[in-house]
Order: structure tokens, then C-alpha cells, then sequence
């Protein structure tokens, strides 16, 4: 007799993929999302398809996201080490042959343009997660050594093109996982005590360091303009401080209640540069005031808690450094774009999260999601 089998509906197939799905950390995405459509409406109305195109990079993103969840941890660390290696191949090959834009030499022709210094934001993190599960047990002062070494290599290959926003991204990622696998409080002390001191002495000999002719060794013109500039943009208001002190303006005329939606006059009358992917945050602080600010930093600050959360729950070394990392990278993009445009750190091209109009950003933002997704999932199928 013919055994019938019946074929399961796809509302029961979908239950699966979508089961281990962690709705807090969904909660504060859905959160964010809503926050950047709204604002991109406002501000980027004028801008063509800005709007349009930032819901669809949100779909994407969230694709890949989805996508991503289903990929067990286990599989994710198979990855790291091929990803590394060609992010890094694909960053020597843009120091060779890479396009050149406004005197920056960071894309690359294979058909179609890329930017490969956007794969080692999850790259990193990857590979030293990897490396340190491989150490486990048995780590010493020269795993940590080694991990210095693989991060300095792409770190330094992204800050010769020259983008200083993106390598401080990469190594934020990086720095996340070492402190995270055990770095000593010891090693750690020392450099944040001489930052600080050189922050004072830059901040106290101002007038010597900025005056005209005088160069800094290390950092190229443009990044010492920008540290100059940030200590005292009213010196060229018209031009280097141009976009600084309309951002303060903007995000001060917005007061506690903001002038509402689609009313803000820095925005709409064009007093904000790049109103629409950097200073967003401006442009959404004069329309939603200090209320505003304080509900997205909140949105942010559950986003970054619930995805610590993830990290301390997860159930292999591997998939909490990991974890952690991809938190901390969500992180450091929201702390230095809103303090760049407050004017308490120098502009870099560091979009705001969600809030922001660019594709590459949305597409990391959806892999990093996606990676946090799977390991909540893993946690809890190690539970059950």
C-alpha cells in the first residue's frame, strides 16, 4: 500500500526559521527604523528618491538580517579566516589599483565599484573571535600580541587611503573582541592615560599646534584641519567650520519640543550640509528637539544593552566575542556621528545608524543584525 505523506504548509516551514528570534533587540531595531524613515521623509523630501531608496535599503538590510539568523555560529566561524583574507587582498589591490575621489584613493573596479574597507567591519571582529576560540584555555601574552598584528594590518591599509572614519570603525570592532577575550586592566590604563594627556596639551597649546604652517606628523592636512577646526570652528565659519557650527545651531534651535516635523528652517532652507547621510542627526534634532534626542539615544542605549545581553548568553567563547564586537561596533557608530555633530568630537564620515541615507552602512548594519540574531537563536536551541 502507497504511503501518502502530507506536505507541510509554509506557514509550518516558516515557524522554524523564524523561532529564536529575539524580539527585544527586533523592539529597538523596529524603533530605530521607524525613527530614520520619519526623518529621512523630512529632510531628504527635496532630495529626489532619498526616501524611497532609504525603505528599500531597509528591506535589504533586513534580508540579510534574515538570512543571516539562519547561519549557526559554528558555520559563521568557518568564514572568518576566508573573509579576512580577501577583505585584506581586496585592500592591497585598492592601495595598487583603486579609484581616486575627491583625493582619497578607497573604491575598486571588478565590474562593479566597491569598497572593500566595508567587508573588514564584519571581517574583523570574525577573525578574531576565530582566533581567540582557537586559543581558548591556553591564552597567552603573545595570542594577544598576534591579535594587535592581524588587526594593525587592515587598520593601517584603510587609514593610508585615507578614510579615518572607517578605521576607526574596524578598530573599534577589534578592540572590542581583545578587551572582551581577557586584555589586562594593565595594558589598558597606560593609553587611555597618555590620550588624555594629549587631548590636554592639544587643547592647551591650541593657538601653537592650529597657527598657520605648523604640520603634525602622522596625520595628513585634512585630519589636523578637522581636530583644529573642532577646537575652534568660528576661525573659518564660512568654510572648514561651516558644517560644525550649523549643526550646533540646528540641534540648539530645536530647543525641548523641536519645531515639529517637516518645519525646521537649518534643514529645509539648506543650512545643513549633507543634511540627509551625515548630519542627519541635526536636521532630526531641530524637528524633534531634546524629547527626540533623548528617545533615540534610549533606542540606541536598549539596542547596545540587549545585544550585551546576547553576548553574556551566549554559549561559546566564539559566539560572545563576536557578539560583543558587533554590539560595540552599533555602538561607537551612534557615540561619534551624534558627537561630531554636537561638536565635542572631529567630522568623520561616520553615518548614524538607520537614521542615515547610505546602502553600504544599511547592508553591514543587516549583517551585523543578522549575526546577533543567530547567536540569540543558538543560545536558546542550547536551552531547549
Amino acid at each position: 500500500m502507497a504511503a501518502v505523506f502530507e506536505k507541510p504548509s509554509i506557514r509550518r516551514r516558516m515557524v522554524p526559521m523564524l523561532q529564536g528570534f529575539d524580539g527585544p533587540l527586533a523592539f529597538a531595531v523596529f524603533l530605530l527604523a521607524c525613527a530614520g524613515l520619519l526623518t529621512m521623509y523630512s529632510s531628504g523630501w527635496d532630495h529626489g528618491a532619498r526616501f524611497y531608496d532609504h525603505a528599500r535599503n531597509m528591506l535589504l538590510a533586513g534580508a540579510i538580517m534574515f538570512v543571516i539568523a539562519q547561519v549557526p555560529p559554528q558555520r559563521l566561524m568557518s568564514f572568518a579566516v576566508p573573509l579576512y583574507v580577501l577583505g585584506v587582498s581586496l585592500l592591497v589591490a585598492v592601495a595598487v589599483f583603486g579609484i581616486t575621489k575627491k583625493g582619497a584613493k578607497r573604491w575598486l573596479n571588478v565590474g562593479v565599484v566597491i569598497q572593500p574597507s566595508e567587508i573588514l567591519k564584519i571581517a574583523m571582529p570574525l577573525m578574531l573571535a576565530w582566533w581567540f576560540q582557537k586559543r581558548e584555555g591556553q591564552l597567552r601574552p603573545l595570542d594577544f600580541m598576534v591579535a594587535g598584528v592581524l588587526l594593525a594590518i587592515p587598520v593601517g591599509l584603510i587609514m593610508k587611503q585615507p578614510d579615518l572614519g572607517t578605521a576607526l570603525l574596524v578598530l573599534a570592532a577589534g578592540m572590542a573582541v581583545i578587551f572582551f577575550a581577557g586584555l589586562s586592566w594593565k595594558l589598558i590604563i597606560p593609553p587611555l592615560v597618555l590620550g588624555l594627556v594629549a587631548v590636554g596639551l592639544i587643547v592647551g597649546f591650541e593657538g601653537t599646534l592650529c597657527a598657520d604652517g605648523f604640520r603634525w606628523p602622522i596625520l595628513h592636512d585634512y585630519q589636523q584641519q578637522r581636530i583644529c577646526t573642532l577646537l575652534d570652528p568660528t576661525k573659518d565659519p564660512l568654510g572648514k567650520g561651516f558644517h560644525i557650527i550649523q549643526g550646533m545651531i540646528a540641534i540648539g534651535s530645536g530647543g525641548i519640543f523641536g519645531k515639529g516635523f517637516m518645519q525646521g528652517t537649518q534643514t529645509h532652507l539648506d543650512f545643513i550640509p549633507e543634511r540627509t547621510t551625515d548630519f542627519v542627526f541635526a536636521s532630526y534634532s531641530e524637528e524633534f528637539g531634546l524629547l527626540g534626542n533623548l528617545f533615540l539615544i534610549v533606542s540606541f542605549l536598549f539596542l547596545v544593552l540587549r545585544g550585551l545581553a546576547i553576548a553574556l548568553e551566549a554559549p561559546t567563547l566564539f559566539s560572545r566575542l563576536l557578539a560583543g564586537a558587533v554590539t560595540m561596533i552599533f555602538f561607537t557608530y551612534a557615540f561619534v556621528n551624534m558627537g561630531m555633530v554636537s561638536g565635542i568630537l572631529p567630522v568623520v564620515g561616520v553615518p548614524l545608524p538607520f537614521i542615515s541615507y547610505g546602502g553600504t552602512a544599511m547592508v553591514t548594519l543587516g549583517m551585523g543584525l543578522g549575526i546577533l540574531m543567530a547567536i540569540a537563536k543558538a543560545r536558546r536551541l542550547v536551552q531547549t
